[in-house]
């Protein structure tokens, strides 16, 4: 009978708490996570097609970003379009990632009972993440398989970037978003989760502080979607920084369809460096560093 798959991959042990994820930030002057999207359509032909190439593209990325990312984001819909190679190559990217560097895994699970527990199996024990992205709306079942991994963390969908937010998250005669924020707060495991905060609502960033002063909040929609790291850091940091801001498309394909290798990386470094800049501004004004 075959046993499931382990990753090679050493968790990164420092980053398992706030303190430790915040000592991260201040000794990078960064609270960057880098999202891996790798577009098909986008990813230059200097790195090849297919499983290959996109590989090559992520493992590049990597390397050209490491120096100012505390955390990555793989967005496991991009390498699952492949199947099983697509899945293989996710592994190999996930286990190249330095251990010092969190590894979000982007996959937005959601289900019940020893169902939940299988899929947080997969992410933490099979392909080696420090922390995965849940969706809440089952309630406390379908989020306490998660929690229950010690030194992992657990990203809940809150008030997302999306337009369709609206549809679902601001119903209620209190907002869905803060149900989740307040409801969750009890469940086992709360002191390691986080929340999905869109940067493109930074208006909510102090009601959504009032709720969870201490949590860290991953904030997408930095950059292509409109959101900046100053509206963000203006109501969302806490005393601890509390927040991983995550840019995707604004650092891989900052360098456009036509770029080679070397013009790639060039280019995803300066992209970062530049948002670096901006958060190190922040963290300065806060005290932080």
């Amino acid at each position: 009978m075959t046993s499931p798959r382990v990753s090679s991959r050493q968790p990164a042990t420092q980053l398992q708490t706030a303190e430790g994820l915040f000592q991260a930030i201040r000794a990078k002057g960064s609270y960057l996570c880098v999202g891996l999207d790798p577009d098909p359509s986008r990813i230059p032909a200097s790195f090849g097609e297919g499983v290959s190439g996109m590989e090559a593209f992520c493992a590049s990325i990597v390397s050209a970003t490491q120096h100012a990312a505390v955390a990555y984001k793989p967005n496991l819909a991009f390498f699952e379009q492949y199947g099983s190679e697509g899945w293989a190559a996710l592994e190999r990217v996930v286990a190249a990632i330095p251990s010092d560097v969190l590894v979000i895994a982007d996959a937005k699970r959601g289900d019940i009972g020893n169902t939940a527990t299988k899929y947080a199996k997969a992410m933490f024990d099979g392909l080696g993440a420090d922390a995965v992205t849940v969706a809440p709306y089952m309630g406390r079942d379908s989020v306490e398989p998660f929690t229950a991994f010690e030194g992992r963390w657990t990203i809940l969908l809150a008030l997302t970037s999306n337009p369709g937010a609206d549809d679902f998250e601001f119903h209620g005669d209190e907002p869905l978003y803060k149900e989740v924020l307040r409801k969750s707060q009890a469940f086992r495991g709360a002191d390691r989760l986080m929340y999905v905060v869109g940067a493109t609502r930074p208006e909510m960033f102090r009601e959504i502080r009032a709720e969870v002063p201490d949590a860290f909040l991953l904030v997408p929609g930095v950059g292509a979607q409109g959101g900046t790291v100053q509206d963000v850091a203006k109501h969302g940091m806490s005393d601890t920084c509390g927040l991983l801001v995550n840019s995707s498309r604004g650092i891989l394909y900052a360098g456009g369809v036509e770029a080679s290798r070397e013009e790639t990386e060039r280019a995803a470094a300066t992209s970062a460096d530049a948002l670096v800049a901006q958060m190190r501004v922040t963290l300065e004004e806060k005290g932080l560093l």
